[in-house]
């Protein structure tokens, strides 16, 4: 596919939360937030690559080019040390960034809104996608109308509480299904967003 493509990747409980309630800064991703990444962590809670149908998403996943994320996440995990894998890091915000992220040159923050961010992520990944994370930015992204896909793992947990994904949207948006991975741990769910 010429181009950067943006895919938004969350997984999510089956009521639609991304993490559990109690999620703050002293507590990133709230009470049970790991349950929605199991598929892919080890009893020792290391990411690692799963076996079977899940290995193809995980694989994917590892080929993005550049990431767009929202401010709240990249400073919840400290802008992942400076080093999401090697790759840039746009952050759209309209606040300067911490004294912390003078040590990351691969993250940027950008004050010109999320389709000047989304366009220099897109740049920046060249013929891959750019990886996006954060539900407030996804939000964001699709009323601007720059979000191009959706990589949605859905896992069999019903939190009942938390932060959910989609609670603002500005109008219905029609997604196509592009593939469905359909295993034990999780449903991994893969939309087009149509226009």
């Amino acid at each position: 596919m010429p181009g950067s493509v943006s895919m938004l990747y969350m997984a999510m409980s089956l009521d639609g939360y991304i993490a559990g309630p109690g999620d703050g800064p002293d507590n990133p991703g709230g009470e049970g937030f790991t349950r929605l990444h199991d598929w892919f962590v080890d009893a020792d809670g290391r990411f690692v690559r799963p076996s079977g149908p899940d290995a193809e998403l995980y694989d994917e996943l590892e080929t993005f080019g550049a990431v767009l994320a929202g401010r709240r996440t990249v400073e919840q995990v400290d802008h992942w040390g400076g080093d999401h894998h090697g790759r840039p890091v746009f952050v759209p915000s309209h606040r300067p960034p911490g004294p912390s992220v003078a040590n990351y040159p691969l993250v940027t923050y950008v004050s010109d809104g999320i389709v000047s961010a989304m366009a220099q992520a897109k740049a920046a990944a060249g013929d891959r996608y750019v990886l996006v994370h954060g539900a407030y930015t996804a939000q964001r992204a699709l009323a601007a109308g720059v979000l191009d896909e959706l990589q949605i793992s859905q896992i069999p947990v019903l939190f009942g509480g938390g932060r959910r994904l989609f609670d603002v949207l500005p109008a219905r948006l029609e997604l196509e299904i592009v593939r469905v991975i359909d295993t034990p741990q999780a449903t991994h769910l893969r939309y087009r967003v149509l226009r």
